[in-house]
């Protein structure tokens, strides 16, 4: 069928099946490294024992009348030992115990009584190769007797007979071992690792298809390793990212709403303008005293449109900046702050004369504007606002301080979020959202500082002119 044939090569390609590959090629390779010296230690031990044997057919002689036996009993010791003949070495003398009638040319001569470990695998790797049948002339030492050896002269085809049925034997063995341990491991990672690998994978396109639905989110298992762990994170992670998306499609909604009312509302505002210049010339001196409060607050409402109208288009053109005196730009600030007639909040200006910073000016400007207009409502009838600057670190740092009573708890986690951060009744929160963009649109920041009964600090970190 058709998905049979497509699935054979993702099988092929999976995790699993390199896993499964990987597993046994390794398990391969350990069997090979353990048969190159165990290969060897057979060939040695195959030698020995024919010496052996050897041995116990000379003592057997040496034990006869004459140390003579017949024709027939000589052929049968040569069959039991699996050699040709047999020498016998006692100190300076050499006896033949053993013989067939015309011995064969020796073509290698193999001295079990010396030898290392890379020399034993070398000889046995030279024994396996198909080059017909050799005769050998095999010397090993007598135990119990110093100086003594015996001399044995073998064909070495059964040797490497001997040795094609250990290999043979050894490489089944080996198949198996592999299999069933590629088999362990297989089922092993596949339930530690790549089962719940498939399962984050699954759950993060399954999530990327459709990110506003809670189903998808990914349940955390109670594993408590890595795997546990890249649950949990992906849980919290889509958790955070399904609330920002519904944020953003309200953001959305909302800027969509303000688009729409934004001309309606302006054609509103204008005719309440309109009948705000026939106030102004009303003969009624308490008309003229609270005409200029109502222009006011028209003027403000329009500009609070315009902004969320901006915010929500995200229109902010990226900052110019230039080099100027910061002190001018606070003063200008505090004439349009809304500080009140009678004095009783003092704006301080305590910005050195000669202390300059590179930013955009018109930026800057409704940065400060923002955060000033926060620290009036903040402070209240009575109190003082302070702009202090200095320079650190590369930065120039702009602190701005009131006397008021500080921020709410629940004000401050959502401080700079549009919307969400309004630290008062009827605020929108835009203020210091997008003075925050705007700060770091020129590559600083703004953060709070301290709050409390003594009041709020904001401190704003700007590239020192001098780094550019």
């Amino acid at each position: 069928m058709p998905g049979d044939s497509s699935r054979g090569p993702e099988l092929a390609r999976s995790l699993s099946a390199r896993l499964l590959v990987l597993t046994i090629g390794f398990v391969m390779l350990s069997e090979v490294l353990i048969y190159v010296p165990s290969i060897a230690r057979f060939r040695t031990d195959w030698l020995e024992q024919r010496m052996n044997a050897a041995h116990l057919a000379s003592l057997a002689l040496l034990e006869a009348p004459d140390n003579m036996v017949s024709k027939e009993l000589a052929q049968e010791l040569l069959d039991d030992v699996g050699a040709r003949a047999v020498v016998l070495k006692l100190q300076a003398s050499r006896f033949l115990m053993l013989s067939e009638d015309m011995p064969p040319k020796v073509d290698a001569t193999v001295d079990l009584r010396q030898g290392s470990v890379i020399g034993m695998i070398r000889h046995a790797m030279t024994t396996m190769l198909p080059r017909g049948n050799r005769v050998l002339r095999v010397i090993a030492g007598l135990p119990r007797r110093p100086g003594a050896s015996i001399e044995v002269v073998i064909d070495e085809a059964p040797l490497r007979a001997a040795m094609y049925d250990y290999s043979g034997r050894i490489l089944t063995l080996s198949i198996i071992i592999s299999l069933l341990t590629a088999m362990l491991v297989y089922g092993s990672l596949q339930w530690l690792l790549v089962r719940p690998m498939r399962r984050l994978t699954e759950a993060m396109m399954a999530f990327r298809r459709a990110p506003e639905d809670a189903t998808q989110i990914i349940v955390p298992s109670r594993r408590r390793d890595e795997i546990g762990l890249a649950e949990r994170e992906l849980s919290v992670m889509q958790r955070e990212l399904r609330a920002a998306l519904k944020q953003k499609t309200r953001l959305a909604a909302l800027g969509a709403a303000v688009s729409k009312v934004n001309h309606d509302l302006r054609n509103i505002l204008a005719t309440a303008q309109v009948v705000s210049d026939r106030l102004i010339a009303s003969g009624d001196p308490d008309v003229r005293r609270i005409t200029p409060r109502l222009i006011d607050s028209i003027d403000r409402a329009i500009a609070l449109c315009s902004r969320t109208l901006r915010f929500g288009q995200a229109d902010e053109p990226p900052p110019k900046p230039v080099e100027f005196p910061l002190g001018q730009l606070v003063d200008e600030v505090a004439t349009a702050v809304g500080l009140p007639a009678d004095d009783q909040v003092q704006w301080r200006n305590r910005v050195p004369p000669e202390f300059r910073v590179w930013a955009d000016r018109e930026q800057l400007f409704r940065v400060l504007l923002n955060l000033g207009r926060n620290a009036v409502q903040a402070t209240g009838p009575v109190g003082e606002i302070r702009i202090d600057a200095g320079r650190r670190n590369g930065h120039a740092e702009i602190t701005i301080s009131d006397s008021g009573c500080g921020l709410p708890e629940q004000v401050r986690a959502h401080l700079f979020e549009a919307f969400a951060g309004a630290g008062r009744a009827g605020g929108t929160g835009l203020g210091l959202a997008i003075a925050r963009d705007l700060m770091r649109a020129h590559g600083g920041d703004i953060v709070l500082v301290e709050t409390g009964p003594a009041g709020t600090c904001f401190r704003l970190d700007l590239p020192d002119p001098g780094q550019h």
